[in-house]
């Protein structure tokens, strides 16, 4: 049951209960009854360990909400957080003294409608000392003066005889004095506010124009894929045709070998059926001297012509047309998987684009927040500069690094026909000797000389960070351009040795190559894992030893064109392992 009107107006003022036993006033603010969540008299008021009181379903509503929200469970009132979720006990003698507080609020309620027009006199009074009154008049209602001070103390307008007897030790002024006062405060008010909304419509003027913008641009963008597309399906057309003529050369090939056979085998067959007759012919001859003196020489062109197998087409004609399915369904499968990466890839990259994006869009929210609190502080901008500070702040520990991690997997289909890629592409180390006579798969995107491999995901985000753990003496840890040359006996094929590459040489020493120069580093390795942090914006490399702490071993300045692939090159028992960083996380 809730307090009547003028319990919740003087809240502010204490309001007496008394017991039926002792018939003691005990002094109790409204406020102290209230609930901080729903501002209403508690309803099976409840207390939390921080000692602050509420209802039992508002703050286990509130409690629940934080759950779902994945937020800790804090006390409404003072914010304390708890680490797990308290038990709530219910408060039996605040429910009690609710319970008298509004009896007696019920039958106080029935006094002053007894004594309402005592009441009404008072409230003129104190309206009088206000100039309340009557709505505009100029004169004090009890004196009949001039409204013509302003108590500071109180914000009341009042009279000289106000002031005199019963505004004594407030600060006093002028209402035309103080009116000018307020004025300048309000003017400097709505300079800010106009301020505000000039940035504010500035904005709203932009979001429209990009909001057109975003039609025209998907538009344009829909347009240019569905070219690269078209021209994609026209370059396979192409090879489709070429593959279609090379299935006709070879149906023109086994055709024509197939007719020759019949060819021949249809001449056998006349001599044959000639070689018949005249075997049935010398059978049913009556003569025995023309019988001996014909066989002999009939039987050895028998033996001779007939008497061997027949010879069958040198090779099957329909060998040449499973080969070309064979191909062009490891064709298929290839080109499916890759589209499937690729497209992948492109959707993790708009998606970290519009992750960017949306950190923009937070902190453009936190600007204007900083500018709503500014209004009450006379600061319009206060709170823009810090968060552009955080923004540029660099990580020094791993756990400020691991903010950055990415996920990497390793190519198959570019790795050396001396290494092995896992099966989860996270490692890779030398073939084994016995299976080294094995021919590996022949891929046209591999490194031909080099026991080298590189990733599937090119990296080209604002920042990036991953970590591998080598074994063995002897590794390359590198980031490559896509179109680095992979045939080549020469140092352009190897990383480091050219433009489009960069490398950290892990030996006995560390060195980092570039173009072919090295620069050789004073570190010496002394741990397995090696973090590489990567800012491609603004073109800088940097390795680290990763132990309890960030070892630095070294950066590169420099400008990065194109996406940057990770490469490894692997020494002898040599083993690379892409490290699982959302563990470590």
């Amino acid at each position: 049951m809730p307090l009547s009107q003028e319990t919740k107006l003087n809240s502010c003022q204490p309001a007496f209960l008394h017991t039926d036993m002792a018939q003691i006033r005990i002094p109790v603010s409204a406020n102290h009854l209230c609930c901080q969540i729903c501002s209403e008299v508690l309803r099976n008021p409840a207390t939390i360990p921080c000692g602050h009181n509420f209802c039992m379903q508002c703050i286990c509503e509130c409690w629940d909400r934080n759950k779902r929200n994945n937020c800790p469970c804090r006390c409404p009132e003072c914010g304390h957080i708890f680490p797990s979720r308290p038990q709530v006990i219910k408060n039996t003698t605040l429910a009690e003294l609710v319970r008298d507080t509004q009896r007696l609020d019920n039958d106080r309620g029935k006094r002053r409608g007894q004594h309402s027009g005592e009441s009404l006199h008072v409230q003129k009074r104190r309206r009088s000392c206000s100039g309340a009154g009557t709505s505009g008049s100029t004169l004090c209602w009890r004196h009949n003066s001039l409204l013509d001070v302003y108590c500071c103390t109180d914000e009341q307008i009042i009279c000289a005889v106000c002031a005199s007897t019963e505004h004594g030790g407030h600060r006093i002024g002028c209402v035309g004095e103080e009116r000018r006062r307020k004025q300048e405060e309000l003017k400097n008010m709505q300079t800010k506010f106009k301020l505000i909304l000039q940035e504010q419509e500035k904005m709203w003027t932009n979001l429209w124009q990009i909001l057109g913008q975003i039609e025209g641009e998907a538009r344009q963008t829909a347009d240019y894929c569905e070219g690269m597309v078209v021209s994609v399906i026209d370059s396979l057309q192409t090879h489709y045709q070429s593959v279609r003529e090379l299935i006709g050369a070879q149906q023109e090939a086994a055709t024509a070998q197939v007719h020759s056979s019949i060819k021949s085998l249809k001449a056998k067959m006349k001599e044959t059926k000639k070689r018949d007759a005249e075997l049935d012919h010398l059978a049913h001859t009556d003569s025995d001297v023309q019988f001996l003196q014909e066989w002999s020489s009939l039987q050895r062109v028998c033996e001779t012509e007939h008497l061997h197998p027949l010879h069958e087409v040198s090779e099957d004609p329909l060998l040449p047309f499973e080969l070309t399915k064979r191909a062009v369904e490891q064709l298929g499968t290839q080109l499916e998987e890759f589209c499937n990466k690729e497209f992948a890839s492109i959707s993790e990259t708009v998606n970290s684009g519009e992750q960017q994006e949306t950190a923009g869009e937070a902190e453009d929210d936190d600007i204007q927040e900083g500018c709503e609190e500014s209004i009450s502080q006379s600061h319009v901008f206060s709170g823009v500069s810090s968060t552009l500070t955080e923004q540029n702040v660099e990580p020094t520990t791993r756990a400020e690094f691991l903010h950055y991690a990415c996920k990497l997997t390793l190519d198959p289909q570019t790795a050396h026909e001396d290494l092995v890629v896992s099966e989860g592409g996270r490692e890779v180390k030398l073939r084994p000797p016995q299976t080294l006579k094995n021919p590996a798969p022949r891929y046209t995107q591999r490194f031909s000389h080099r026991r080298q491999v590189l990733c599937r995901e090119g990296l080209q985000a604002e920042r990036c960070y991953y970590e591998i753990e080598v074994e063995g003496n002897k590794a390359e840890i590198a980031l490559a351009y896509k179109g680095i040359d992979r045939k080549s006996r020469t140092p352009l094929s190897a990383f480091g040795g050219n433009k489009k590459s960069w490398s950290l040489d892990r030996s006995k020493h560390y060195s980092v190559s570039h173009r072919g120069d090295s620069v050789q580093l004073t570190a010496t390795p002394s741990h397995h894992r090696i973090g590489i942090y990567l800012k491609f914006k603004e073109g800088t490399l940097s390795f680290y030893e990763v132990s309890d702490s960030m070892n630095f071993l070294y950066m590169v300045e420099t400008t990065f064109t194109e996406p940057l692939y990770p490469g490894f090159w692997l020494g002898e028992k040599c083993c690379i392992r892409i490290c699982d960083l959302k563990k470590d996380g």
